[in-house]
């Protein structure tokens, strides 16, 4: 059996300062301080603060923590920090009494032995380890001197990914002691607009975390703050110990109008896709399970609970199988058979008489696996419009017949051929996760660690829902050829439901305006096609010096100090202020790929009567009736056209008729109307000439 697999790579700081190099304190009147709740250890933790800052799915997190050292000597204080493993640290930092060290990534020897060098020699020196279950755990222990004050500040950052239906952010909270100040800030903003936002913890009642926990959203906009007090940090009423020990969960879901939405930057774009609603496709899916005799006891046992409700969940279209394998392989059926309720019912027999015998032949528990899926292909045993799935149960290493892990990597890789995904599941630590990890990466697929706990069988069960869905499969994203440079992954063999497809890359021509985007795959019935138009046209709106960017894809609106915008997708902007004073813009879209016109934008005043009588400007001084006559009608200079002459504001002018469209009550066709055209950029019905309405530089 391998050992444990354990990160190499560390942090570590290393201030270079002596215990007896620092400033000078008034460690005297610290001293005469009684020493209040929240100091354990003559160390008192009395400000944490998580601030995380959410954007398109992008989290930025800062941790900071300080704390001050209250004994007659220099102590060590330790600070445990747990990250998403799909997390990176970008920062990493100590500010002993105002006195910033920034932190050097190092192998975990070298670190391993400054640390210990620094910390003989009476220095102030960090490392981080790793170790975890959901998260990985750094520990970072600092040698403080008596009296001096210290913070800890990690930055990290990770890309949410998608989740049975939501964003999912995990933050282990255990300051293992009371805290004057503990703080969650989070803050969230997503283009597409946020439609739900929640937020919970393990170690508290709902109606103690209610009292201590904010959360709103609105258009795009989220917030959650936690500010838990010390009477309610404590264990119970008079206990000094904390109850905060365990996860603090954030979970949310943006709007999806369409199923894609692409969102275009600096010239980079990013391009997610989800859509919901859609047949799900039949699967074809073999378990090849590890029976071994390290598998005896209670993970065989969690096995059975979780394939016996897996198998509740299973849908009449779908076909399955079950591979055991020990020294040798056991099949239950000879080919895939269909989750009719009789044979369900014989698959749930043959589960509960699964038990435990001998070696670990990984090899060969495979292969007869995705022999029996191409079969069943070949044969067309199964629907044609079907998708195959193998999942893998293991806890130890292959130690008979192929063990080799190249080897068993080779063989699976040519048996399968990419055409359908193999998912891992190690079970316990005692495995070689690298070997499943890449073993099912190579193979469209991704490993996951199932954790020797109590709810064993709920990770396994956890895991099965995440693939039981499938919407699409062969997935692929389509851009315009020339148009994009550096493209991430493109190509998907399956979506399931509740997740998200995602896709990067950089446009050659950072300021084109638009481009389209295809997403095609097969659906349950029929091939499917998803197309966004994307455009990076921006409606930028200020708050002083704070802008806030929309975009025509957006549907939002925007309240403050009696003012409305209301962003209506691909149709208008409604402005409205004061007594119900509104202007509209709309957005009027031409045929695409027309060799003449263009989209354009219309400026359209509602409820002009509402104006002041003082209103003025290019359209203010038409919002009132104004004295005018039209006389001696004749031809023009165009044969179609007829001129007149028009006294107005004392001015006789030469005008032409013509028709222009009011869209006033159709926004997309208009009404024809009959006019009288001013020539000369209105010169003489205008007050003043039209580059008095001009203002350069107005942004």
């Amino acid at each position: 059996m391998a050992s444990a697999r354990w990160p190499c790579l560390v942090l570590a700081l290393l201030s270079g300062l002596a215990a007896s190099g620092f400033p000078s304190h008034p460690v005297q009147l610290l001293r005469k301080r009684s020493l209040q709740e929240g100091v354990v250890d003559d160390i008192e933790i009395y400000s944490t603060k998580i601030s995380c800052k959410v954007t398109s799915r992008f989290a930025h997190n800062v941790v900071t923590t300080r704390a001050v050292n209250r004994a007659d000597k220099a102590k060590e204080v330790s600070f445990d920090v747990e990250l998403p493993k799909t997390a990176f640290i970008t920062n990493f930092t100590l500010t002993i009494d105002g006195v910033t060290y920034p932190g050097n990534v190092k192998e975990k020897e070298v670190a391993q032995a400054q640390y210990q060098k620094a910390v003989s020699q009476g220095k102030t020196a960090g490392l981080v380890k790793a170790s975890g279950r959901k998260l990985e755990k750094f520990t970072v222990s600092v040698n403080v001197a008596s009296g001096s004050k210290v913070t800890f500040e990690l930055t990290y950052e990770e890309l949410l990914k998608r989740h049975k239906g939501k964003y999912e952010m995990y933050l282990k909270i255990q300051p293992k002691q009371l805290v004057r100040h503990f703080e969650i800030d989070a803050h969230i903003f997503e283009p597409q607009g946020i439609s739900m936002l929640d937020a919970e913890a393990s170690f508290i009642t709902n109606d103690l975390l209610g009292s201590a926990l904010t959360k709103t959203f609105s258009g795009k906009k989220g917030h959650v703050s936690f500010r838990p007090s010390l009477d309610q940090q404590r264990s119970c009423p008079t206990c000094t110990d904390s109850l905060l020990n365990g996860d603090f969960t954030i979970t949310y879901d943006v709007n999806r109008e369409s199923p894609a939405n692409v969102q275009v930057v600096n010239g980079y774009f990013v391009h997610f896709f989800a859509p919901h609603g859609l047949p799900v496709v039949p699967k074809n899916i073999v378990f090849v399970i590890d029976v071994s005799g390290s598998m005896a006891g209670r993970k065989i046992q969690q096995t059975r609970d979780a394939l016996l409700k897996i198998l509740e969940d299973m849908k009449e279209d779908d076909y399955l199988n079950f591979i055991l394998f020990s020294g040798d392989v056991t099949t239950w059926k000879d080919h895939l058979v269909q989750a009719t309720p009789e044979n369900l019912e014989e698959a749930r027999t043959f589960v509960k008489g699964i038990d435990d015998r001998g070696m670990t032949n990984i090899n060969d528990g495979l292969m007869t696996g995705i022999s029996m899926l191409n079969r069943a292909r070949e044969e067309h045993l199964v629907p044609e419009r079907s998708t195959s799935i193998i999942i893998m149960l293991t806890d130890g290493d292959a130690n008979i017949g192929e063990s080799r892990p190249e080897k068993i990597q080779e063989n699976v890789r040519n048996a399968i051929r990419g055409r359908f995904p193999l998912y891992n599941l190690g079970f316990g630590h005692n495995l070689n996760y690298n070997f499943l990890e890449s073993l099912a990466l190579e193979n469209h697929g991704f490993a996951r660690r199932i954790y020797e706990d109590s709810d064993a069988n709920l990770q396994l069960q956890g895991f099965y829902e995440e693939v039981a869905n499938p919407l699409l499969t062969d997935v692929e994203v389509e851009y315009p050829e020339n148009a994009i440079l550096d493209l991430t992954k493109n190509s998907y063999p399956h979506f399931y439901d509740g997740s998200e497809i995602v896709v990067a890359g950089r446009l050659v021509d950072g300021d084109m305006n638009n481009f389209k985007a295809d997403v095609k795959g097969h659906g349950a019935f029929n091939d499917l096609t998803f197309t966004e138009e994307v455009t990076t046209e921006k409606i930028t709106l200020w708050n002083g010096d704070a802008p806030s960017t929309f975009s025509w894809l957006d549907t939002v609106t925007v309240r403050q100090d009696g003012l409305s915008v209301t962003i209506n997708r691909q149709k208008n902007m409604v402005v409205s202020f004061g007594e119900g004073v509104s202007f509209v813009v709309v957005l009027h879209q031409v045929w695409k790929g027309h060799p003449v016109h263009q989209d354009f934008l219309g400026f359209y005043v509602v409820d002009s009567h509402r104006m002041s009588a003082q209103t003025h400007g290019l359209l203010g001084q038409f919002f009132h009736p104004f004295d005018f006559e039209v006389s001696d009608i004749r031809p023009g200079s165009d044969p179609g056209k007829t001129d007149a002459t028009m006294v107005v504001k004392s001015h006789q002018l030469t005008v032409t008729r013509g028709s222009q469209k009011d869209y006033r009550k159709d926004a997309s066709v208009g009404t024809k109307v009959i006019c009288w055209f001013v020539h000369n950029n209105g010169e003489g019905l205008i007050d003043g000439v039209h580059t008095d309405y001009v203002v350069p530089s107005l942004f």
